[in-house]
């Protein structure tokens, strides 16, 4: 197996001195790092007072200094590096495309309303926030309450920031045309001024990683109460005004398809154009309920699944779901027995929730079988790991930029779903296989329907509309909530929607190829060390994980042509 070599140790380096180029690479891989972290830094937004700066000639000027950073990328030089270093080295190329990408066409700030909402109560389950933000993110989560005197003083800049924020993005936004952006863009300000009601109300409820913690502004100076209340309203008024200007807006939302293709390409680094993704999400789709079809005949003389009652039966199938499910990647070898990893998912078993009050798809799945979204929380061992594990890696150990984790980290979190399923789970629980079906449409359907909105063949209402009708037992409803959250983030962010199952196939590529590659060396396959390698490898795009774990992938080079296909 190939090594993670990410530094020279001393002894190492002294070795390495008696051999031509070795020492300069070395020097040249500590360019890179330095390289990183100041581009890390020049990439967020000039920031006074907690106000940053959006304006045309400050992204302008931004532009034009990124491509001195490219220049000076370009000259590293990485021959004879140690593979894992110039897999770094791509990892950082792809960032710089990110920014270009952002600066030339995606252009959230000047475009997409949404961007300007900045205060999250809630961790996500992912390393980044999903779609593009405006900095400073104000994450409560990340305060301690009751508030300390130091943490008074920073909310109360950046929560005092947040009408004048708004005020500018009025200017920032004034030549956007993206009718979608503006007419779905008022939720997630409804959302922001919810959570500083909460805030202010002390009734606020955070969700972090170790579990919902409260919050309030107990004991807290008048300063800070103003600024929160100034900041709410501000965002009444803000989203006031995207109500009133949003009919005004006739333009197109989605980047196009020659845009996506660049990005997938030299961004996000997945192997797919529009066209072929559109192909795989569509046989994706057939395949999960043409399963589901046959996985309902096969199950037709048992009961139906039918949703718990009452909140001492949520809890009673919460325990019992996620006991069996850490138990069994835990004795399964794919996750270690550590007790931040079971903590992580422990905190995740979720509560009752009424159908009767909320039918939104995940209610639905939950209330009846939880095994299923269970499954997906996998995010959160993840995101354990690198609370307590970081990877070695000064460039893989970054939070990942412009959601370059997503096939990644939603394509693994669903492919462990189904790879669960196959693998065992739930060989007792016929029915519950059923719902990792109806998942799996649902995730296609949705990212399908993603695509044609972002190539600006259909609107995000039809886009809606069609996620709902392929998700199978009318579980999606295109005038919920949650289906409107969805089709924005994903029109907002390019390939998001497409990633959970672009991801997915890439994740059984890479499977395919490293079972091949331990049969040649003559050992059986073990999903445990497989797991053990990919995690080593961190979170980046499958293809430079694909580079470190696998010698010759399968799509590499031309099949020799037989008798039988000439």
């Amino acid at each position: 197996m190939k090594t993670f070599l990410y530094g020279m140790t001393v002894a190492a380096s002294l070795a390495g001195a008696m051999v031509p180029g070795v020492s300069a690479a070395a020097g040249d891989y500590d360019k890179l790092v330095s390289l990183s972290n100041e581009w890390r830094q020049f990439a967020k937004p000039t920031i006074a007072n907690c106000v940053p700066d959006y304006s045309v000639a400050a992204m302008a000027k931004k532009a034009t200094e990124l491509k001195g950073y490219q220049s000076r990328l370009d000259a590293i030089k990485i021959d004879g590096w140690p593979e894992a270093q110039q897999i770094d080295y791509k990892l950082f190329k792809a960032e710089l495309n990110g920014m270009d990408f952002d600066l030339r066409v995606l252009k959230p700030w000047a475009r997409d309303p949404t961007f300007y909402a900045s205060v999250w109560s809630e961790q996500s389950d992912v390393p980044e926030h999903e779609g593009p933000s405006s900095e400073p993110i104000i994450n409560l989560y990340e305060f301690s309450y009751p508030l300390s005197a130091a943490d008074q003083k920073k909310l109360t800049c950046m929560l005092g920031a947040v009408p004048t924020i708004l005020e500018n993005a009025k200017g920032s936004l004034q030549d956007s045309t993206a009718r979608d952006l503006w007419v779905y863009g008022t939720r997630a300000f409804r959302e922001q001024s919810k959570t500083l009601s909460a805030l202010e109300a002390g009734t606020l409820h955070l969700r972090t990683l170790a579990g919902d913690i409260p919050a309030s502004l107990k004991g807290a100076d008048k300063t800070v109460v103003s600024a929160v209340q100034k900041a709410r309203e501000a965002t009444d008024a803000f989203q006031k005004w995207l109500d009133t200007e949003a009919p005004s807006k006739k333009g197109p939302s989605g980047v196009g398809k020659e845009n996506y293709d660049w990005y997938m390409k030299n961004v996000h680094l997945v192997p797919y154009t529009w066209e072929q993704q559109a192909t795989l999400l569509r046989r994706e789709l057939e395949r999960s309920r043409a399963s589901l079809a046959l996985e309902e005949f096969r199950n037709r003389k048992l009961p139906q699944l039918e949703p718990v009652a009452n909140p001492a039966a949520y809890q009673a199938m919460a325990d019992a779901k996620m006991n069996k499910i850490v138990n069994f990647l835990i004795d399964g070898g794919i996750v270690p027995d550590k007790p931040y990893y079971r903590d992580a998912m422990q905190q995740k078993k979720g509560g009752y929730t009424s159908l009767q009050q909320d039918a939104g798809f995940f209610a639905h799945t939950t209330m009846r079988n939880p095994l299923g979204i269970y499954s997906h929380n996998y995010h959160w061992i993840e995101l354990a790991r690198i609370k307590n594990e970081p990877n070695p890696s000064p460039i893989r150990s970054l939070t990942p930029v412009f959601d370059m984790y997503d096939s990644r980290s939603e394509g693994l979190a669903t492919a462990v779903e189904e790879m669960l399923m196959h693998a065992g789970m739930y060989d007792d629980d016929p029915r519950g296989r059923e719902i990792v079906w109806i998942m799996a449409a649902n995730r296609a359907a949705r990212g399908l329907a993603s695509l044609y909105v972002q190539s600006n063949d259909i609107t995000m209402a039809e886009g809606g509309a069609f996620h709902a009708r392929w998700t199978p037992r009318k579980w999606s409803d295109p005038a919920s909530d949650l289906v409107k959250f969805e089709q924005l983030l994903y029109l907002r962010q390019p390939g998001y929607g497409t990633s959970y199952i672009t991801g997915k196939i890439l994740l059984d590529r890479l499977i395919s190829d490293y079972s091949a590659q331990v049969e040649d060396e003559g050992k059986a396959f073990d999903l445990g060390d497989f797991f053990k390698h990919f995690n080593a490898a961190g979170i980046m795009p499958y293809p430079l994980i694909e580079e470190e774990m696998v010698k010759s992938p399968a799509h590499i080079g031309v099949p020799v042509a037989t008798k039988a296909s000439k």
